[in-house]
């Protein structure tokens, strides 16, 4: 087999390309011939020693991916091989097969591309942990999308359009926000030419979103608090935009305002059973057509770092997919 190798995180460039042996799964584990795998940010993040996850070196970056099981190791009763799974393990997509814990593979539907299901689990259980879980989306409410253009920010639209939310869409092209009104975003605002605040006041009448979902961070998240409506929700998805921002406390409270944690990974292994129920609805949604990933586009495995810079140059819509 081949991967792409981290000996040391200290960035894209000392990734490797290159031939190891296969190896075989142990109790509890799945050997993963690998069709397709997507980038997501904190992919970038661990190659760098950024991530708080620190696997020991070296390892194979690729947190998440979709393929075909090759062999189970013991104990596994509910994989066979030749089905088709997609996993988000943390590590190990980024090469033509790998190994997987068994309970970490969702089982996929006969129509279910490889390419979706690489770009699936991260960002819609991300989106609807968020928007249904932590903010308590209900129909008839608004919400705003920071970064509405990217992975998490197209599963969020989506999410939100099927639980009935209106939905502004945030982002820093004309052609993004083409984009955000092709997946069902009722406004759009173009930060990079608007003001953020004073057009959320025309497109809300003054009221302010419902719940405003942030991926981003930096510059746009304190003028983006200050337009919140009362009691709403603001969700702490990510910080693609750079800095952490530092947001003065007295904003919550003189909005009755929640400033709400979201961190999925967790959320899965605490309460396991929530989150399978979770990725039972989702599934469900995308054989419906209410979901579905935005792939900006495909690439071969073995182009994984033109892959990070064109993430690098914030002109992606959706995802990258890697494919073998």
């Amino acid at each position: 087999m081949q991967a792409w190798l981290c000996e040391n995180p200290t960035g894209v460039e000392a990734l490797s390309w290159r031939e190891v042996s296969t190896p075989k799964p142990g109790p509890g584990e799945v050997l993963i011939e690998i069709q397709a795998a997507s980038l997501n940010f904190p992919d970038l993040l661990i190659v760098q020693n950024k991530y708080q996850m620190k696997p020991p070196l070296p390892f194979v970056p690729g947190s998440e991916y979709a393929g075909t099981v090759q062999c189970v190791g013991d104990g596994v009763t509910h994989l066979k091989i030749g089905q088709k799974v997609a996993c988000l393990s943390g590590t190990g997509g980024f090469g033509t097969h790998t190994l997987a814990p068994a309970k970490l593979c969702l089982p996929l539907p006969e129509h279910f591309p490889a390419t979706d299901a690489a770009a699936f689990i991260m960002t819609y259980a991300t989106s609807y942990h968020a928007l249904l879980d932590r903010a308590a989306l209900k129909a008839g409410e608004t919400v705003l999308v920071l970064g509405a253009a990217g992975g998490v920010g197209t599963a969020a639209i989506q999410i939100a359009k099927a639980t009935g939310a209106k939905v502004i869409a945030a982002t820093s092209t004309d052609e993004k926000c083409a984009l955000c009104k092709s997946l069902g975003a009722d406004e759009v605002i173009n930060y990079s030419k608007l003001n953020l605040r004073e057009t959320l006041k025309t497109q809300t009448a003054g009221q302010g979103p419902d719940v405003i979902y942030d991926p981003v961070g930096g510059d746009i998240a304190e003028p983006a608090f200050r337009s919140i409506a009362w009691r709403g929700r603001y969700l702490v998805v990510g910080f693609a935009g750079g800095p952490i921002p530092c947001l003065p406390l007295n904003l919550p409270l003189l909005k009755g305002a929640s400033l709400v944690g979201v961190f999925w990974g967790e959320f899965a292994k605490r309460e396991p059973q929530a989150n399978t129920s979770m990725m039972e609805t989702l599934a469900k949604w995308y054989a419906l057509g209410k979901i579905k990933p935005v792939i900006d586009r495909t690439l071969p495995m073995s182009e994984l770092k033109t892959a990070y810079a064109l993430m690098g140059t914030r002109s992606v819509k959706g995802k990258l997919v890697m494919v073998n």
